[in-house]
């Protein structure tokens, strides 16, 4: 009886949540328009599990994502060694993004507008091979802004010198990149932020500030999204650059 009610519970949090964009979609939708809404009993169909499948992932990330997270960062914190450390942070943020459902349409959005824009040929091999060339260029970013982002924690440096002189490497770059990269490369800090990466990341960070004496969670462990957002931007504008 106690998990029917905790799992309705988050069934209305999920709905809260979603309220606004609901009420945004029917607003346009009802007065702007003043047109019905097409395929109604689909659409309410789909709202019902969309609700019900974010309700599942937040349960799923407090159950098992941000647990396991933290463990193996604490894991790893006493087991005292650095390479190994680092070489997890840079796995997980590899593994993490190269999954990421959100990088691989965009990476494979961008082959196909680079074939219509004659940048590369027009075939399947050609722009499957250039979608992992983006999509294996961001994973490895993210990877390298892993184990940067600890290295940070490890030492206690404070964050805000990294990211501004990250967004001024950006700033320079974007000026010798090619103009067919730079929207793609801006894209991709946010797709590699999204529902795979960021909670295993957010363990991370946290769970290894938790177990550093000396360290603030609040202040050490949180950041390390700023460096993955970041990170592919540059890595991705260098790309461009190279096989221009």
């Amino acid at each position: 009886m106690e998990g029917i009610r905790t799992f309705a519970k988050l069934l209305v949090d999920a709905l809260r949540d979603l309220a606004p964009i609901i009420l945004v979609i029917v607003f346009f939708q009802e007065l702007i328009l003043q047109q019905p809404f097409p395929n109604l009993t689909e659409t309410i169909a789909g709202l019902f599990f969309v609700v019900v499948g974010l309700a599942l992932f937040i349960q799923g990330l407090e159950m098992g994502l941000f647990p396991i997270g933290e463990t193996l960062a604490q894991a790893f914190a006493r087991k005292g060694s650095l390479v190994a450390l680092l070489g997890f942070a840079f796995c997980l943020g590899f593994g993490t993004t190269v999954a990421e459902p959100a990088l691989i349409a965009v990476t494979a959005e961008a082959a196909t507008v680079a074939a219509q824009g004659q940048v590369i040929p027009d075939e399947v091999g050609a722009k499957e091979s250039y979608a992992d060339g983006l999509r294996f260029t961001v994973a490895f970013s993210v990877g390298a802004a892993l184990v940067l982002g600890v290295f940070r924690i490890l030492k206690g440096w404070p964050i805000q010198y990294f990211i501004i002189g990250g967004y001024v490497v950006v700033v320079a770059l974007t000026f010798f990149a090619p103009k067919e990269i730079v929207g793609i490369a801006y894209d991709s800090g946010g797709v590699t932020t999204s529902t795979i990466t960021v909670p295993l990341v957010t363990a991370l960070g946290v769970g290894l500030a938790n177990s550093i004496k000396g360290r603030n969670p609040m202040i050490d462990g949180f950041g390390l999204i700023a460096f993955a957002s970041l990170m592919p931007i540059i890595f991705v504008l260098i790309y461009g650059m190279v096989t221009a």
